[in-house]
C-alpha cells in the first residue's frame, strides 16, 4: 500500500506464526500516514505451500531480501512480531544492504525450556484435529493468564484469537504445524554476529512467553539497539496497543525520540556502536 506523502522509508510487516499477509488491519494502516507499507507471507505461510522444517531462518531471510530487492524500493525498514523476529534479525545479519531499521516485538534467541512441553501438547492437539484445544493452550501459551485483567482488550484479543485458529484451513494447519517444528528443531536465532543497522526491540510489560527479561537480552545481541517495554500488554502487543505500537515504530523509524511516551514504560539503550 502506497501514501501520497511518504516520510519515512518504506515498512515491511512481517507477522507471527498465526498471521497472513492480510491479517495486519487497523495496525497495517498506523503506517500508511508516515510511509510506504509492504506486507508478506514468507515461504510456508498463506498460499505458498508447506515449507519442509528442514528450512530454517537463514532461507526465509534469503527470500524476503530477494523480495525486496525485486521490488525497487530500496533500502527498507522492517517490522516483524513473534516467530517473525527471527527472520528478520537473520536479515538484518545477511542483508544490511536492504535495510535501515529494524522493529523487533516479542522476541528470544530461542525457545525456553519450560516453554518446550506446552508447545508440544498443543502441536498434539493441532495434529489429532482438535482444534478449540489447540485455540486454547496457543492463546493460553502466548497470552498471560496470571493478570488478564491488567491487558488492555485482553478478552477481546483471546476471543478473536481462538475463533480464528479453531478455523484453521487444512493447509493452515499443516503451515502451522511444520513451522512451529522448525522452531522447536532448528536453532533460528544465531547471536554470534550481531547485527549492524539500527534495532528496537519491544514486547509488553506483561509478556510471560517473550517475556521483557528475554527481549532485553535479544537487544544486546544487537550492536546499536532500543528497548521498549509497552504497558499494559503482553506478547500480543501489537493488537492490544495497535496505535500506540504503531506510533513507537514510526517514531523509532523517523528518528524521533522514544523518551517519555505515555504508554511506555521508559526506553533503555541495550547497546550502542563502538566508536571508530
Amino acid at each position: 500500500m502506497r501514501t501520497a506523502d511518504p516520510r519515512i522509508a518504506p515498512v515491511l510487516l512481517v507477522g507471527g506464526a498465526f498471521q497472513n499477509k492480510e491479517g495486519w488491519g487497523r495496525f497495517e494502516r498506523g503506517f500508511l500516514a508516515h510511509g510506504d507499507v509492504l506486507t508478506v507471507d514468507p515461504p510456508g505461510w498463506g498460499a505458498g505451500g508447506v515449507l519442509p522444517e528442514r528450512f530454517g531462518a537463514d532461507f526465509l531471510a534469503d527470500a524476503l531480501a530477494h523480495m525486496v530487492e525485486e521490488s525497487g524500493l530500496g533500502r527498507v525498514n522492517v517490522l516483524s512480531g513473534s516467530y517473525g523476529t527471527a527472520i528478520a534479525y537473520r536479515m538484518a545479519q545477511r542483508h544490511p544492504h536492504v535495510l535501515r531499521k529494524v522493529v523487533l516485538l516479542g522476541t528470544m534467541r530461542s525457545i525456553p525450556e519450560d516453554s518446550r512441553a506446552p508447545m508440544d501438547v498443543t502441536m498434539g492437539h493441532l495434529r489429532a484435529g482438535r482444534m478449540r484445544e489447540f485455540a486454547e493452550c496457543s492463546a493460553d501459551l502466548l497470552m498471560n493468564t496470571d493478570e488478564p485483567e491488567r491487558v488492555t482488550r485482553g478478552a477481546r484479543v483471546r476471543e478473536n484469537l481462538v475463533g480464528r485458529m479453531s478455523r484453521l484451513t487444512a493447509l493452515e494447519a499443516a503451515q502451522t504445524y511444520t513451522n512451529t517444528r522448525r522452531l522447536l528443531v532448528q536453532e533460528m536465532v544465531d547471536t554470534q554476529h550481531p547485527p549492524d543497522v539500527p534495532v528496537l526491540v519491544a514486547t509488553g510489560e506483561l509478556d510471560t512467553f517473550t517475556t521483557p527479561a528475554l527481549c532485553r537480552d535479544m537487544a544486546a545481541a544487537c550492536r546499536d539497539s532500543w528497548f521498549v517495554q509497552v504497558a499494559d500488554a503482553d506478547h500480543l502487543v501489537h493488537l492490544e496497543r495497535t496505535d500506540e505500537t504503531a506510533d513507537l515504530a514510526c517514531r523509532f523509524f523517523a528518528g524521533r525520540p522514544l523518551d517519555d511516551l505515555p504508554y511506555s514504560r521508559g526506553v533503555e539503550r541495550a547497546s550502542s556502536p563502538a566508536p571508530p
